[in-house]
């Protein structure tokens, strides 16, 4: 078995840090991510006014500190209870999620994306976070429980529908937006590429399909 296949169909369980009680605190970590949109769409405002910055320069701060302590914690091969013993060299799960949620977050509050206030202004950014927060830990665990990939896409695709189109209920997100962009939610999670975690390529496919779109909102 060479080392792209290592990476990939390893048992997650066992090579993670802290064993079983490890990988059930990423996932939960993973579940608990869904809190960012929430808390930057109902109070970043105040936060980032509390450090006297703009809500995208918090954003583009947060995701700076993030890679100083990824850089620092890649120099000496540390990892941490929940992440993957190949992880001491190379970028963690965690670093790709917070690039691609930074990068959700600023992109969807630019034009033609920004609209409402509050809650409402979330349309794009909560769907997106959401389809990593909740899609990725439930193909994970029918992958890793099941063996079955075929399952993991089916549930995966209701789960991201679900999302989306909830999103499209509370939030006013467009509904055929949301039709076409679900599926590359559960898109991201599938290519084994090597050194980009799905953590980033399950946000930056469908807020690539969204760009792509933007001309038509």
């Amino acid at each position: 078995m060479d080392d792209a296949e290592t990476q990939f169909d390893i048992d997650h369980v066992e090579h993670s840090v802290g064993g079983f009680g490890g990988h059930a605190f990423r996932r939960l970590t993973h579940v608990s991510m869904s809190l960012i949109p929430v808390l930057y769409y109902t109070r970043g405002e105040d936060i980032a006014g509390f450090f006297s910055l703009t809500l995208p320069e918090l954003v583009s701060y947060v995701f700076f500190a993030v890679l100083a302590i990824e850089v620092v914690r890649l120099r000496f091969g540390i990892v941490i209870v929940g992440q993957r013993e190949y992880e001491s060299k190379q970028i963690s799960a965690f670093a790709w999620g917070a690039f691609a949620v930074c990068l959700a977050l600023l992109v969807t509050g630019m034009e033609p994306f920004a609209s409402g206030t509050g809650i409402k202004a979330g349309m794009y950014g909560f769907p997106l976070i959401f389809g990593l927060t909740f899609v990725d830990p439930i193909m994970g665990e029918i992958k890793r429980i099941k063996h079955d990939l075929k399952m993991a896409i089916v549930v995966g695709m209701a789960t991201s529908y679900i999302v989306w189109v909830g999103c499209s209920f509370w939030l006013g997100t467009p509904l055929w937006v949301c039709i076409l962009l679900a599926p590359l939610t559960v898109l991201g999670e599938l290519p084994p590429v090597r050194y980009i975690d799905d953590n980033a390529t399950m946000i930056m496919f469908p807020l690539a399909g969204l760009l792509l779109l933007s001309p038509f909102l």
